[in-house]
C-alpha cells in the first residue's frame, strides 16, 4: 500500500486540524504525496444557473482499503475558472477531504454566470488534478433554441470496456443523465454465461461480492480509476441516480433479493448508499442519512425543457410474481403496489401540473412500457419494470393524460438494449396517439458485445406493436429538445471486448413537439 509521505509538522497539523477548523477556521496543514492523490479524477453535477458542484476524491492507493490515505482530515484546495488555461480564475476556495466520507471531496459552486462552461480543478499539497469542464444552467424561463444531453449506464466492469465513455467526452453536451448501475456489486468471474456458451471476461472484479463500506469503496475505485470513464465525468455536469447494481441485483426498499431480515438487509443498503455518494457529484441535499437518500430531484433548462429524476428503489413495493422474468400473476394488477411512493408521487405529479417548459423529461431507471416478453403467444412481463406495476403506472400516465400535459419524454435504462415507442394505458394495443413517448438506452457494457438485432427480434417486434425501435448493441443515447421537436440518437459500438469499438449512429428518432409520435430523422 502506498502511503502519502508526511513532515512531522504535517502529520500534527492533519491529525489536530480537524479540532483547529472547527474552533477557529483555520486551513489545515497540506501533504505531500509519493504518488497522485488525484488517480479517480474528477467530476461535476447537479448544475443550477448559478453553479455545480464539483468533486474528487484522494485516492493515492485507490485499490487498498483506505485508499492510500491518513485516517485524518486532509486540506484541498479548488479553482473554477472562465477558460481552460485559468488565466480567469472566477471562484476559488478550500475543502476539507475527510476519512468519514472516504476523503471525497463535494464542493458547491456559486455565483457563476447561467448557461455558460467552466472549468474547475482541484490541488493538494504540491499535487494537481486534472480540468473538468461543466456548463451551468440558463436562467429558468429564458428562451433557448436547444438543450443537448447524454444518457448512459448500466456499465459492468467485467463484460467490456468503456469506449463509449471515451466518446461521449468528445460531443459537446449540456449535461449527462446516468441512470444507475455505475457498478455491479457481484463477485470476480473470469468466465461469462452467453447464449453461444462460456467466454473469457474483458476484465474482473477484485474480490467477492460486495457488503461492507470498505467493500463498495473499492469496487467503486476499481470502476473509476478507468480513463475513458474520468474522461465522460470531467466533460460535462452529471446528474447521477442510482438503480439496483449499486446496492444488490433487482432489491427495493428494504427488500433483498437474497433472503437477508430487512434490518440486516437496510445494514448494507447504507453502506452502499454512502459509497454512491461519496463517488458521485451531488450536493448535500442527497447527503445519506442512514440507509435513505434523497435522490430525486428536479432540473430547469430555461423555457425549453424541465427534468423530473426519478428513484424507483428506495420507495418500490416488492416486485410480483416472486420476481419471476417474462411471468404474469394477479400481483402484477395490485392496488397496494408502489413504484415511486406516495410522497415522491404527489411531488412528481405537481412537477408536472406546474411546469411550462415545452418538454417534460421523467429521467428514471426501469422501463415504464409493457411489453409483453412472451413471444410464443402467451402473456409475460419483466416484473421488475414498471410493468409489474400496473396500477401506479396506470396512475402515472392517467394523470398526463387527464390533465392534458403533452410532451412528456421518458428516459430509462437497465434493459441493456436500445427501445424506443409509445406509452398507453393498461398495456393493450396501442389505440390513437400515444400519452408519452420512452426511450430506453442500452449498456455502456453489461451484455457484451451484443448483435444489432436479437434472435427473436420478428417475434418481439410483432408482440409489441408499441414499439418502435429495437436494437441489442452497446453505447449510450444524445437527445436533442428544441422548441419544434424532440431528436434522439442511438450511438452504437460494434464491440466492447476490447477498447478498438468503432462507433456509429445506429438510428435517429424525433418526435414533432405536439404529436407524441416517433418519426425516423
Amino acid at each position: 500500500m502506498t502511503r502519502p509521505v508526511l513532515s512531522r509538522r504535517s502529520i500534527l497539523a492533519v491529525f489536530g486540524g480537524g479540532l483547529v477548523l472547527a474552533r477557529s477556521g483555520q486551513a489545515l496543514a497540506q501533504a505531500a504525496f509519493d504518488t497522485n492523490p488525484f488517480s479517480l479524477g474528477v467530476a461535476a453535477g447537479d448544475p443550477l444557473p448559478d453553479g455545480f458542484v464539483i468533486w474528487t476524491r484522494l485516492a493515492p492507493d485507490p485499490l487498498a482499503y483506505g485508499s492510500g490515505m491518513p485516517r485524518a482530515p486532509v486540506a484541498v484546495k479548488w479553482e473554477v475558472a472562465a477558460d481552460r488555461g485559468f488565466r480567469t480564475v472566477v471562484q476559488s476556495g478550500e475543502a476539507v477531504a475527510r476519512p468519514e466520507l472516504g476523503h471525497s471531496v463535494h464542493v458547491e459552486v456559486g455565483g457563476l454566470e447561467p448557461g455558460r462552461p467552466y472549468f474547475y480543478r482541484f490541488q493538494c499539497g504540491s499535487e494537481r488534478s486534472g480540468t473538468g469542464r461543466a456548463k451551468t444552467t440558463p436562467v429558468v424561463g429564458a428562451a433557448l433554441d436547444a438543450v443537448r444531453f447524454g444518457v448512459a449506464g448500466c456499465q459492468a466492469y467485467e463484460q467490456g470496456y468503456y469506449t463509449a465513455h471515451r466518446h461521449m467526452a468528445e460531443d459537446d453536451l449540456d449535461f449527462v443523465f446516468l441512470y444507475g448501475d455505475y457498478i455491479y456489486e457481484g463477485r470476480s468471474n473470469p468466465i461469462y454465461q452467453t447464449a453461444d456458451g462460456p467466454q473469457d471476461n474483458p476484465r474482473i472484479h477484485l474480490g467477492g461480492e460486495v457488503f461492507s463500506l470498505d467493500d463498495y469503496r473499492r469496487r467503486y475505485s476499481q470502476y473509476t480509476v478507468d480513463a475513458d470513464l474520468q474522461a465522460a465525468r470531467g466533460s460535462a455536469a452529471w446528474f447521477c441516480t442510482f438503480d439496483d447494481h449499486e446496492v444488490d441485483n433487482n432489491w427495493v426498499g428494504d427488500h433483498d433479493p437474497e433472503g437477508a431480515p430487512p434490518e440486516v438487509f437496510l445494514l448494507r443498503r447504507a453502506a452502499a448508499l454512502q459509497a454512491f455518494y461519496e463517488f458521485m457529484p451531488m450536493r448535500k441535499s442527497a447527503f445519506p442519512r442512514g440507509a435513505s437518500m434523497q435522490a430525486y430531484r428536479r432540473a430547469q433548462y430555461g423555457n425549453l425543457l424541465d427534468v423530473s429524476f426519478l428513484d424507483t428503489r428506495q420507495f418500490r413495493s416488492d416486485q410480483p410474481c416472486d420476481d419471476r422474468f417474462n411471468s404474469y400473476c394477479p400481483g402484477v394488477e395490485s392496488p397496494e403496489a408502489q413504484v415511486l411512493g406516495d410522497a415522491q408521487e404527489a411531488w412528481l405529479f405537481n412537477d408536472l401540473n406546474r411546469s411550462t417548459a415545452r418538454w417534460k423529461a421523467l429521467a428514471q431507471q426501469v422501463m415504464m412500457m409493457d411489453l409483453n416478453r412472451n413471444t410464443s403467444g402467451g402473456k409475460g412481463v419483466n416484473t421488475d419494470s414498471w410493468a409489474g406495476y400496473r396500477v401506479p403506472r396506470n396512475r402515472l400516465l392517467g394523470h398526463i393524460r387527464d390533465r392534458r400535459i403533452d410532451n412528456v419524454v421518458v428516459l430509462t435504462g437497465d434493459e441493456h438494449q436500445n427501445f424506443a415507442g409509445g406509452l398507453w394505458l393498461d398495456g393493450g394495443q396501442p389505440e390513437g396517439r400515444p400519452i408519452a413517448v420512452e426511450f430506453v438506452g442500452t449498456s455502456i457494457s453489461s451484455g457484451g458485445n451484443g448483435s444489432d438485432r436479437r434472435a427473436d427480434y420478428d417475434r418481439f417486434m410483432a408482440a409489441n406493436p408499441q414499439l418502435k425501435f429495437l436494437n441489442n448493441q452497446r453505447g449510450y443515447l444524445v437527445c436533442e429538445a428544441r422548441p419544434d421537436r424532440w431528436t434522439t440518437q442511438f450511438k452504437v459500438l460494434d464491440k466492447v471486448s476490447d477498447r478498438d469499438g468503432t462507433l456509429s449512429l445506429r438510428q435517429t428518432l424525433v418526435i414533432e413537439a405536439g404529436s407524441n409520435t416517433l418519426s425516423a430523422a
